[in-house]
């Protein structure tokens, strides 16, 4: 909206200056003190009084978001004319102050001043951002009223407000009585369709009839094929697109990242001609989500060398990249660049560098952050717990929760689910009990799937089987995977098969996809000696074409993550790495280490069993590293699946061997191997 002509246009030269100043976009007026200045020769020159000077005046108050100011100068105002009544309303709307808006639009009906087409645009969208539907109605109502329902721009406003509440309906019916529609009203319509309520096909009907179709519209329906997952569609619109701009190139590539299309995402962003930090945001995420770590780190450093500079979004997904794979010396690397940036207290980044340095087990570094933390919130917190949890120190991570506690800072969920798997891997039952019923009569939080899950785990590991069912029994919400997967893996500790096979009848009704229940279920009844039963879940496994998930383990030399399987042959060292396991192995022999091979399914020669065990993934990592660094310095392995009882016994007894400390992340927790022990006691 544009400024008004006054009812009075100024006369002396020392009033058209003063006004000049008021109207030009690139006067001196840009501070306070400028706007007090003026208004001074405002009251001097008796212009405090004109519906011109004082509408001009708050347009410039908004712009500095100073309103408190306007509204002083608006109240001293004796009669104030339409113009400046929508500049305040408008003002304070653009300042995201709506209320204010719909206050001075009453306000303003009291003083009998008729609002018209420029009133009612603002007082309509200050009802969407108030969510005030029926005061939208009433407002509505008003427009008809004072007829200006045909105006165009208080039309578009109407189709805008009633879709940001989802009532398409009436939203696209003052869309179709609208004599006259421009481009802003069709994008905004369609808007509606696709971003409130995701109905790609009406939007299509109607982006396909629009007279004209500009960049926004183009941009709108290509990114709302991206939303709904059809990046096909999304890609035939982006082909067809007259114009395309940056945002439709970014849009595509999110889509590519998104669905995990990595290599045709990386072929289309080497086709842009132009990139910014989104895109490079995009590809680096992109390849993070795929876990292909060393490429999102080759692009960080491209990303460098074009002098894009990185953003906030950019270091937490290649933390997060590093905090996956365990990869310390990359996130090492990041560390240094965020310090040198000065962006460690930053509560967000910093929370990133705790989780990061806590998954790959370097718990010093962890706290060290921690404490560097300004204003640290609950998820630094609970980054802090979790991580000591996970790593097996049960102890600091109970420390950190009364220090946050001291701290007045309110546990929520996540903070409870920390300490409840602290209580699971150092057996704190009783703590865990408190811990876990003071969520609802302390802290008002209703326990979740995963509170249950946890302490299910830590009374079944605490051989309370019974009770860890009996608290399955009494839950309010129906149990998932994790709680009887917990119940099952505390049978096959104690060897009670009876609950074991209550708990994989309900695994089996919850459409297991993976075998890995199965095999568990397997496994304890080969070491009950139920051949039968063994024989019989081996056939439903078959028949149901499922089986235990890969096991694959990653290592990280230099920089560069390495991966293992089961027995692979494909890394460019593999006949050093085979040497090396066949050196392990005799040496572990003449340690005194018998394989222990109840986990290998029972219709394999006890001889390919060993030699199954002696290539598991973690092993095979866990040579490589012995190969590939320096005498003394730390092997930091991550698996995929919980480590089995044999490799934990095996790399205990490596670590002392060849005297060195062995840090193993599998999908539970950390095992810190050291001399010959485990963090976890033997306790996992």
């Amino acid at each position: 909206m544009g400024f008004l002509k006054p009812s009075a246009e100024p006369e002396t030269p020392q009033q058209q200056l003063i006004l000049s100043l008021l109207k030009h976009p690139q006067s001196s007026i840009r501070t306070l003190n400028h706007l007090k200045s003026l208004h001074v020769h405002l009251l001097r020159t008796g212009l405090h009084q004109s519906s011109f000077a004082v509408g001009n005046f708050a347009s410039r108050c908004a712009a500095l978001s100073l309103m408190a100011y306007a509204a002083q100068l608006f109240d001293q105002t004796l009669q104030p004319n339409s113009f400046v009544w929508n500049t305040m309303i408008r003002g304070f709307q653009q300042n995201y102050e709506p209320r204010n808006s719909v206050l001075y639009f009453d306000r303003m009906r009291v003083r009998s001043v008729s609002p018209d087409r420029f009133t009612f645009p603002f007082v309509i969208r200050a009802c969407g951002d108030l969510k005030d539907l029926c005061r939208g109605m009433w407002v509505h109502g008003q427009v008809f009223k004072f007829g200006v329902e045909l105006d165009v721009f208080v039309g578009t406003s109407l189709v805008d407000f009633y879709s940001g509440f989802g009532d398409l309906e009436v939203a696209h019916h003052v869309f179709d009585e609208m004599p006259m529609k421009d481009a802003i009203a069709w994008t905004v319509i369609l808007s509606g369709y696709v971003n409130r309520c995701g109905n790609m096909g009406r939007a299509r009907e109607l982006f396909d009839t629009m007279p004209v179709k500009d960049l926004v519209a183009w941009n709108t329906m290509i990114n709302g094929y991206v939303k709904v997952g059809e990046v096909e569609l999304a890609k035939q619109l982006f082909d067809r697109a007259p114009v395309r701009d940056i945002l439709m190139h970014n849009t595509i590539l999110g889509g590519y990242a998104k669905n995990g299309e990595v290599e045709v995402m990386l072929q289309f962003f080497r086709e842009m001609l132009d990139r910014d930090l989104v895109s490079w945001n995009s590809v680096i995420g992109g390849l993070v989500r795929s876990r292909r770590v060393n490429e999102a780190m080759r692009h960080f450093h491209c990303m460098q060398m074009e002098s894009v500079n990185p953003n906030e979004v950019t270091l937490l997904s290649l933390l997060s990249a590093c905090a996956q794979v365990g990869a310390l010396d990359t996130g090492r690397w990041l560390h240094s660049y965020i310090d040198r940036n000065r962006l460690d207290s930053n509560v967000v980044i910093g929370t990133a560098l705790v989780d990061m340095y806590s998954k790959c087990g370097d718990l010093v570094s962890a706290a060290y952050v921690f404490d560097k933390i300004l204003d640290r919130d609950v998820v630094a917190w609970n980054a802090i717990i979790m991580g000591f949890s996970t790593n097996g120190q049960s102890q600091n991570a109970l420390e950190f929760f009364h220090r946050m506690k001291n701290e007045s800072v309110r546990p929520n969920d996540v903070t409870i689910l920390g300490v409840l798997c602290a209580c699971v891997h150092a057996g704190l039952v009783d703590y865990g009990r408190k811990c876990f019923n003071s969520m609802s009569k302390e802290l008002g939080l209703e326990p979740k799937l995963e509170h249950y899950g946890c302490l299910v785990d830590l009374l079944g590991r605490a051989g309370l089987l019974n009770e860890a069912y009996e608290v399955i029994q009494a839950m309010p919400i129906v149990p998932h995977t994790g709680v009887w997967g917990a119940l099952l893996g505390a049978c096959k500790i104690h060897g009670n098969v009876e609950l074991a096979e209550l708990a994989i009848e309900h695994l089996i009704e919850l459409d297991l996809e993976d075998g890995g229940y199965l095999a568990i279920m397997s496994n304890i009844y080969a070491n009950a000696g139920r051949w039968d039963d063994v024989a019989r879940v081996r056939e439903m496994m078959r028949e149901k074409r499922v089986d235990k998930l890969r096991g694959c383990s990653s290592i990280e030399i230099n920089g560069e993550i390495h991966e293992f399987g089961v027995e692979e042959r494909i890394h460019p060292r593999t006949k050093e790495i085979y040497d090396k396991i066949y050196e392990i192995s005799k040496r572990l022999r003449l340690a005194g280490h018998v394989a222990s091979t109840n986990e290998v399914f029972f219709d394999v020669e006890e001889e390919d069993k060993e030699r199954a065990l002696h290539f598991h993934s973690e092993k095979m990592a866990v040579a490589f590293g012995l190969i590939a660094t320096d005498e003394g310095t730390v092997i930091r392995v991550v698996k995929n699946l919980r480590i089995c009882a044999d490799c934990h016994a095996a790399i205990k007894l490596i670590s002392g061997i060849f005297e060195r400390e062995i840090v193993v992340r599998d999908r539970n927790r950390f095992h810190h191997f050291k001399e010959g022990d485990c963090s976890c006691g033997d306790y996992w």
